[in-house]
């Protein structure tokens, strides 16, 4: 998932997390906890020995040993990847399918940066370590290992279930269009990536609340151009190509964007109020919740690194090129503003409002963005609603459900842009110390794999019965 890296600075040797008891698949278990490990053993980064279709080949093999019809598992060939998309008949081929979603492609990492060597997965101290435990080949793996126990108990689905895996959700996101685009008519679809929607208390592991996403941020990058005639550095002039445009920069990464607040967010910001141990930030979200325009909860929500991203659009600069030689003042000067965009927000609208912040006619603006597309957010539902409660009570009973939004960006958005109810359901539970997506010593706790087949269990069936 493109998404903001999460520090956590926890140590290895951590104690695992504590999960209650759930009722136990144990074939499921270790399928899913050995197709993990084979899968995240292949190197699946964009570029020179991509083997993202390595990856498809071992899911299809399993499905296919699991009884899927090998024509029923397809894989697509693009570019230097692949994609792949597994159908298990309905009995009611009038019903829209139910669409799973995922990717199976994953980040970069470097040997040399990591304590394990990242595409050689490891089962240390209750955790699996490596590149894809979180973000997210061990979450391909239950669903699939989970679809293979319905399949093994017996079950038949009134409604199509189709698996389908993008394979560079990471970089361009062109198989996850031509995912989204092939299932444009699609029930609902569910999405396992996620950092963790569930979330384990820090000192006891227990598990405290769970938080299925309804939409995301939409993701854009405006371009800043300055250019200058330049000349010799000896003779400097009032004007200065990188001084002017840092002046924007810092006009920039002063500015906030109006609070806003959708239905889904209320919802949650009320909700993560009764949840939250920080009292100042239980408050703020409170408050919000009642008024988004109350000036002194805004700031507490803008001054937590979790909450800061759920207020407004943010806009901060990410990059920045100036200059041609050292002893000469710079011709030309470019900058790279990265946006995280409130769903419903245009994002022609928001650099327009850059474009004001800025004040200064010399400087060229211009959307760059790759591989996003706005999409609004997805309607909460009585049946999606009903579904998760009900998996999560059989493996966490009691705990606060509720929904959430991402400020990442992830598969979904292809769906929504498409007018197709798109959620983050992902049942993994995380320490929020233990989240290491797309950064160092990615690990996730082998005891989740148990409860996630359950969860899964039960919510495909009541979505596909």
């Amino acid at each position: 998932m493109k998404r903001l890296l999460v520090v956590a600075l926890a140590s290895a040797l951590l104690a695992p997390p504590v999960y209650g008891k759930v009722a136990a698949s144990p074939q499921a278990e270790e399928q899913a906890l050995g197709l993990a490990r084979e899968i995240m053993a292949m190197r699946s980064v964009a570029g020179p020995d991509n083997r993202t279709s390595d990856v498809a080949r071992a899911i299809k093999a399993a499905l296919v040993a699991g009884g899927w019809a090998d024509g029923d598992v397809e894989i697509t060939s693009h570019k230097d990847t692949a994609w792949l998309v597994a159908t298990w008949r309905g009995s009611d081929p009038s019903l829209k399918p139910l669409v799973l979603s995922g990717h199976m492609d994953v980040v970069e990492a470097k040997r040399e940066d990591w304590q394990r060597d990242p595409f050689v997965p490891v089962v240390e101290n209750g955790y699996l370590y490596g590149r894809g435990a979180t973000d997210m080949k061990l979450d391909d793996a239950i669903v699939a290992a989970s679809l293979i126990e319905l399949r093994r108990q017996g079950y038949r689905p009134k409604r199509s279930i189709v698996l389908a895996l993008s394979g560079d959700e990471e970089t361009a996101m062109e198989t996850s269009q031509l995912i989204a685009s092939r299932f444009a008519d699609a029930f609902m679809v569910l999405n396992a990536d996620s950092d963790a929607n569930g979330v384990l208390d820090e000192t006891t592991g227990e598990p405290r609340y769970y938080r299925w996403l309804g939409a995301e941020k939409t993701y854009a990058d405006f371009q800043l151009v300055l250019t200058d005639p330049g000349g010799h550095s000896s003779q400097p002039r009032a004007e200065n190509a990188i001084a002017r445009m840092s002046a924007a920069l810092v006009k920039i990464g002063a500015y906030r964007f109006a609070p806003e607040l959708s239905p889904l967010m209320r919802e949650s910001f009320a909700a993560s109020a009764e949840v939250e141990r920080d009292p100042a930030l239980a408050g703020a979200m409170k408050a919000f919740a009642a008024d988004p325009q109350d000036a002194a909860a805004v700031a507490v929500l803008r001054a937590t690194p979790v909450t800061t991203g759920l207020v407004s659009t943010t806009c901060v600069p990410t990059m920045v090129d100036g200059g041609h030689a050292l002893n000469a003042l710079p011709q030309r000067v470019t900058a790279n503003i990265n946006c995280r965009i409130y769903p419903g927000r245009d994002p022609a609208a928001i650099m327009a409002e850059l474009h004001r912040v800025v004040d200064d006619p010399r400087i060229a603006m211009k959307d760059v963005t790759e591989g996003s597309v706005p999409a609004p957010s997805s309607p909460p539902r009585a049946d999606l609603s009903a579904a998760i409660k009900r998996a999560i009570g059989l493996i966490h009973p009691g705990i606060p459900v509720f929904p959430g939004m991402a400020t990442g960006a992830s598969d979904n958005m292809w769906f929504r842009s498409k007018g197709v109810d798109s959620y983050i359901v992902s049942p993994v539970f995380m320490k929020s110390s233990d989240i290491f997506s797309h950064g160092l010593n990615e690990r996730t706790p082998v005891a989740a794999i148990g409860p996630g087949v359950t969860y899964y269990l039960s919510l495909l069936r009541d979505l596909t019965k």
